[in-house]
């Protein structure tokens, strides 16, 4: 097991290397950054020196190698640079150190602060959004499956397989807007919902307070789709378990079809559905950018959205870091699970 988990490690690693050389290499040459911070009008000593702090008289090469010693969490930095960066992290030498930290992403170029604390703010408020938008497409997808298959060729499953086909259909920002709208607008006096808002709202007088209400509207907008994938999965692994010799067994021996169809169809039948969750539970957190820009909810999305329209990169660069780690941390968890799920998976 050790093993196998050390390969897909390693293989993470490398996904991890391209994707950091992708972020690196596509946003060069979208203006001088030395610009974007210091404005059309300053001095070119002042731009210099902007451009020395930020190796862009370095060649090509060479900052992409700064940049990746930055975004790694072992790096090799001098005194000067650790003071000048403010890392934290365990140093090994004197002059020289060798440093285990969390990854530099540098500082934004608009509000100066550290872009790994920027994104760290707003990253809970995405995760409990894709939490909470999973959670609501397990459960009610989970349940509408096994429904359907149970009912099959009846009008619950025909209904349910149209009612999936349309949800899979709608793309989330078209439905985003449709959501927010009805039920944030139209029909807000009876929903006492608003079509925006955050999971906390500041009040000038009774200071910060939880808005659970805010966090229906983008969790239902952003759990339909993984909704009826989930329906459908669960409703054809559920029909070809149903068939299966143990099945009939299981109701020789006397088990009522509540039990055999809880206990013993819907376990065999959830590794679909649990590659399915977990997938989509890495896709909303890095498809939630839309979502959180309709709905005015502060997260991850809202953050790299709002950092592109003022052209904040780093920002953006380690957003996408951050994203793609989430996708691998996912897919290793997600192996695990199935272990646990079906016994029959066997990790080698």
């Amino acid at each position: 097991m050790l093993s196998y988990f050390a390969k897909k490690l390693f293989y993470g690693l490398l996904v991890m290397l391209g994707v950091i050389i992708v972020v690196f290499f596509l946003f060069q040459g979208f203006g001088d950054p030395s610009r974007l911070i210091i404005g059309q009008r300053a001095d070119a000593a002042t731009q210099e020196n902007i451009r020395k702090e930020l190796y862009l008289d370095k060649p090509k090469w060479q900052q992409f190698l700064l940049y990746l010693d930055d975004v790694s969490p072992v790096s090799i930095y001098s005194s000067a640079q650790i003071e000048e960066k403010k890392i934290n992290g365990l140093f090994i030498g004197k002059k020289t150190k060798l440093v285990f930290k969390l990854p530099y992403l540098r500082r934004s170029y608009q509000t100066k602060k550290n872009v790994w604390d920027v994104l760290m703010e707003a990253l809970p408020g995405t995760i409990i959004l894709a939490a909470t938008a999973i959670l609501f497409a397990t459960l009610v997808g989970i349940a509408l499956g096994v429904l359907a298959a149970i009912k099959k060729n009846t009008w619950m499953d025909t209904s349910t397989i149209f009612a999936s086909v349309l949800g899979i259909s709608a793309p989330s920002f078209f439905m985003g807007i449709l959501i927010a709208y009805l039920f944030g607008f139209v029909f807000s006096h009876f929903t006492g919902l608003h079509m925006t808002g955050s999971l906390f709202d500041t009040d000038p007088f009774a200071g910060r307070q939880l808005q659970l209400q805010n966090l229906i509207l983008p969790a239902l907008t952003l759990g339909i789709r993984p909704l009826a994938i989930i329906v459908q999965l669960t409703r054809g692994a559920m029909l070809d378990v149903m068939n299966q010799d143990y099945i009939r067994t299981a109701y020789a021996k006397g088990l009522s079809k509540r039990a055999v169809i809880w206990k013993h169809a819907l376990r065999n039948a959830l590794n679909p559905v649990i590659t399915a969750i977990t997938g989509w539970f890495a896709e909303l957190l890095a498809g939630a950018f839309f979502v959180e820009y309709i709905f005015g909810w502060k997260g991850i999305g809202k953050t790299t959205v709002d950092a592109l329209e003022k052209l904040d990169f780093p920002v953006v660069m380690g957003s996408v870091l951050i994203t793609s780690a989430f996708f691998i941390l996912v897919n290793i968890i997600a192996d695990l699970l199935y272990g646990i799920v079906d016994p029959r998976v066997r990790i080698q």
